[in-house]
């Protein structure tokens, strides 16, 4: 059996395991996702998937600063 039958034309979310709200913009600071496209992306439709893809890149500079890690850097935003 091919697995053709069981592949299907979705578009992979652009988790990218940094998962931190950006205080000001509400944005992740990972992905670039709101909250609700977050919670939603598993029932958005493919169409609805790629309106979010397209827009994160217009994201970035809201999510200015990102978090630095380390102890030393817990809180602080550079940037």
């Amino acid at each position: 059996m091919s697995d053709d039958v069981w592949s299907r034309p979705e578009i992979e979310s652009p988790c990218q395991k940094v998962c931190l709200m950006h205080p000001q913009s509400d944005f992740c600071i990972g992905c670039l996702r709101s909250r609700h496209e977050i919670a939603t992306w598993s029932r958005m439709s493919p169409e609805q998937r790629r309106a979010v893809m397209d827009a994160l890149p217009a994201r970035a500079p809201l999510v200015k600063g990102r978090r630095k890690g380390g102890r030393r850097g817990k809180g602080a935003i550079d940037g």
